[in-house]
């Protein structure tokens, strides 16, 4: 009988649930993360006005990977035959799946995970002025759901670019900065503030250009940081850009390597790091690691980046969309994303209909 090869994928985001999920019955499939759960990232930012909506868009992995083996652990270094976690273990494979992503230093339970809904919760709604630092898609998202759910607070967003939301057009920027504008959401671009000189019993505030705010707490949401350090001294460090991110083939497999792929926001693709595409990097990634499971000389799957679209949620019934057809703003892309922001279509995606 041919020995059972064995699949471990680092990380449980959107890319490495996806990878996990196809191949578990056909391999030993080993999932290594940090977290206990799975956490639908774009639904994140609702659950921070709404703590309920957790529910649904946190779940265990054990939901959608019930027949592998789950590591709650992070990587720490890594060899060509194994991996090596936080905890001690040295775990063996013969394909391996980088999935990392970018940096959490959440909570690794379900309900500590909740808990820090609850306390953003609160923390909004005793507040009468709200401030937000950093204009990319998370902090516009994060005032459309304050500034709608909480219409009568005051929200302050600064950014340091010259427009919002620059991953998209020009046009997108344009319309968001009309809408949050509109809802008399106080934009500053072209500012920024230290993060370290903040605390959370932080009031004031002072740009780097002397400007000074006050508000009754704030939140940061400038980009995280690829969760790639701890390659910087393992044997695939030569892999490892300068901005932190695994070079990759046309198949996703590491230049130069034949059983080591990697997906998700830790790639050198050049393309807009999104959820949907992450699910796409790892259709191709688990259909070319089945093929050389079943060496079936079968040719491998390539991944071609895609071209910038993308969709910027506005509250609960409007968005911004910019899409290969234009850029449009209002309930067209709310419809589309906003109301359930793709929550049941990604559990659905993930084998969970209920």
């Amino acid at each position: 009988m041919a020995e059972t090869k064995r699949v471990v994928v680092i990380g449980g985001g959107v890319a490495g649930a996806h990878v996990v999920r196809s191949l578990q019955f056909g391999a030993d499939v080993t999932l290594i993360d940090p977290k206990a759960y799975f956490e639908i990232p774009w639904a994140m930012l609702r659950c921070m006005v709404e703590p309920s909506f957790a529910e649904r868009s946190l779940f265990s992995h054990n939901d959608y990977f019930p027949n592998g083996r789950l590591v709650t652990s992070s990587a720490v270094s890594a060899t060509d035959t194994e991996i090596v976690t936080a905890s001690g273990e040295r775990i063996p494979y013969n394909y391996l799946v980088i999935a990392t992503g970018s940096t959490f230093d959440g909570p690794s339970s379900k309900q500590g995970r909740i808990k820090q809904f609850e306390a953003d919760y609160d923390k909004i709604s005793n507040a009468r002025t709200v401030l937000i630092i950093g204009g990319g898609p998370t902090g516009v998202e994060l005032a459309g759901e304050i500034t709608v759910d909480f219409p009568y607070k005051k929200v302050i967003l600064i950014h340091k670019g010259s427009r919002l939301i620059d991953f998209l057009g020009p046009k997108a920027s344009q319309k968001t900065l009309d809408w949050l504008v509109s809802k008399k959401v106080e934009v500053h671009l072209n500012e920024c503030i230290d993060l370290e000189s903040l605390s959370d019993s932080s009031t004031t505030y002072t740009t780097q250009s002397g400007m000074n705010l006050s508000a009754d707490c704030h939140f940061v949401c400038v980009g995280r940081h690829v969760a790639s350090s701890w390659l910087q001294e393992s044997v695939f460090k030569e892999s490892v850009n300068k901005q932190g991110h695994l070079k990759v083939d046309e198949s996703l497999r590491l230049r130069g390597k034949t059983n080591v792929f990697a997906v998700g926001d830790i790639t050198d693709i050049k393309e807009i790091k999104q959820g949907f595409l992450a699910e796409k990097q790892a259709k191709v990634v688990a259909s070319n690691i089945q093929t050389l499971l079943n060496s079936s000389g079968q040719k491998l799957k390539t991944y071609k980046a895609a071209s910038p679209m993308g969709i910027v949620s506005l509250g609960r019934n409007a968005g911004v969309a910019q899409l290969p057809f234009g850029t449009v703003i209002g309930c067209l892309p709310g419809r589309i994303k906003s109301r359930d922001l793709f929550v049941g279509k990604t559990r659905k995606g993930l084998g969970i209909n209920s």
